[in-house]
Order: C-alpha cells, then structure tokens, then sequence
C-alpha cells in the first residue's frame, strides 16, 4: 500500500465562520440546492451529521461517479476544523482503499479567510495515483468551494 499526500490553500474574501457553516456544517442542505445536476443528495446514513457520522452523498445522472460515502472523522466548529475520509464509492476507483481529508478555516486581516486541506491516499498494493487523477479530484473540490463561495457573496445574510 502507497500513502501519498498533498496540500492545498485557498482564500476568500468570506469570513471563516460562514465558510465553515456552508461548506461543511450544512453542506447536506446547500450543495444538492446549488449543484442539483451534479449532486442529487448528501444523505446522513448514520449518527447524528458529528463525528462518526456516515454521509452518503449521490451524484447526478451522467456522472462517472454514482455515490460516495464519508464519515466525518472530527468536527471542531469552534477552531472551524473538519476531519473526514471517503471510505466508499465509485471516487476510490477501485484503487483507492480510502482518501482522509484535514481542512481547516482561519481568518485572514482582511476579515476573510484561508482555507488549508490536507488529502491522505492510501493506495491498494503497488498501484500509483497519476496527476492527472489528482489534479481531477482537486479541481472538482475546488470548483464546488467556489459555486459556494459566489453564493455567499451574493447572499451576505446566509451562514452568519
């Protein structure tokens, strides 16, 4: 088994605390409303959405990927922290046993914030993850933290 991992960090001009709140605290609710072609439902299968907790989240037809499923590893919504790991589905490309993700929201000065996400991929046997199969997975990351971002922007009286 490979364990690879790899870093990112982005800013927004969204406080951490709103950011936080949509993105990971009710993204059940707000994802599946903002993307409904690509996402039909994030469902909570098991516990109670903290820690421990199994999110299945099911993706829109035409997707490669039909289902995943998550379980939320630590939830701090104080310090706007959130450990989880993808542990099933269709986004383990049958090379994958599982992918951890850390993600931590800090304020920046300008009263926005600074996102950092660590992802962890523990590979089956001898199998190596590409680039381009990384660079896939962060760019549809991304481009979801950025539909949610233009939503707060828009909508300044949501999350507060």
């Amino acid at each position: 088994m490979g364990v690879f991992t790899y870093t990112d960090e982005y800013t927004s001009s969204v406080p951490p605390a709103r950011l936080f709140k949509a993105l990971i605290v009710d993204s059940h609710n707000l994802i599946p409303k903002l993307m409904p072609l690509a996402v039909k439902s994030i469902d909570i299968i098991e516990g109670d959405g903290g820690a421990g907790s199994i999110r299945q989240i099911n993706f829109g037809e035409g997707s490669q990927v039909k289902s995943m499923k998550n379980r939320i590893d630590e939830l701090d919504l104080e310090n706007f922290s959130y450990k989880y790991s993808l542990i099933e589905g269709d986004g383990l490309m049958n090379k994958l046993g599982k992918i951890t993700y850390d993600v931590k929201f800090e304020p920046t000065r300008d009263g926005g914030s600074k996102s950092k996400m660590s992802s962890t991929y523990y590979t089956k046997g001898d199998i190596v993850l590409t680039e381009d199969e990384i660079k896939e997975g962060k760019e549809k990351a991304l481009g979801m933290y950025k539909i949610v971002e233009a939503y707060l922007l828009q909508n300044p009286d949501a999350y507060v």
